[in-house]
């Protein structure tokens, strides 16, 4: 059962749960794919085909796992990768990822982000937990978090509970007393019950619990609007 009464701070996931994320990435590929045709001719005539980009940045998981954690990093690599095998320079992957990361953090909130954020805020401490490489700063919704924590600067993502429990501290508040909001039944529910939290569940599209066998959210919504009515 949902205890209202003992939320004391709120930890939200970034992507998928304040914005859509894939359009973002879509849009940062083609910016990526732009600049290699301007700077990179040969990488980017090698790599013409949609998605092979990403292709590269899926398999850079195999080959570079030590990097799991680094969405960033795993970016930067497979363009390094890209270009070596194209026999461009290599050292063109930083300016490369650099024009990535600008566009990926053009986000288009949900319409029910922004006044869920503007009344959290208001109420509690409010923590982003997210494995992905937006920054709340570049993306504009920085002045509604006491704090941010990514995988990728902490060493390990979710579903770890050390990253949970970092949340609850930068809040000030033990994890019992923390909600954690986020859209990934594994990533966000089962690793905030894991590390003693209260989970909100958003289930945009209204797909059922996807994880028989593990315990289930306190709550499931469609919308983060559904914060404001259970928390005011």
């Amino acid at each position: 059962m949902f205890e209202a009464a003992r939320v004391r701070a709120i930890t939200l996931d970034l992507d998928d749960t304040l914005w859509p994320v894939w359009p973002v990435i879509e849009r940062a590929e083609q910016a990526l794919a732009a600049w290699l045709e301007a700077n990179a001719p040969a990488t980017a005539a090698l790599y013409a085909t949609p998605g092979a980009l990403r292709k590269i940045r899926e398999a850079m998981v195999d080959m570079r796992p030590d990097l799991l954690h680094d969405l960033s990093g795993l970016r930067r690599e497979s363009i390094r990768h890209a270009l070596t095998q194209s026999g461009d320079d290599p050292a063109l992957a930083e300016l490369a990822f650099d024009v990535f990361f600008a566009e990926r953090q053009k986000v288009e909130l949900y319409e029910d982000a922004l006044p869920t954020l503007e009344f959290l805020m208001t109420k509690f401490p409010v923590v982003a937990i997210s494995n992905g490489n937006a920054d709340i700063h570049k993306t504009g919704v920085g002045k509604y978090f006491r704090a941010a924590f990514s995988a990728r600067e902490f060493g390990v993502g979710k579903p770890d509970a050390r990253i949970f429990h970092a949340g609850a501290q930068a809040a000030g508040v033990m994890p019992s007393e923390v909600l954690h909001v986020g859209d990934d039944a594994h990533l966000d529910v089962v690793g905030a019950l894991n590390a003693g939290m209260q989970a909100f569940w958003l289930a945009r599209d209204g797909k059922p619990w996807s994880l028989p066998q593990q315990p289930h959210p306190h709550i499931t919504a469609s919308s983060l609007h559904k914060l404001a009515e259970l928390l005011a």
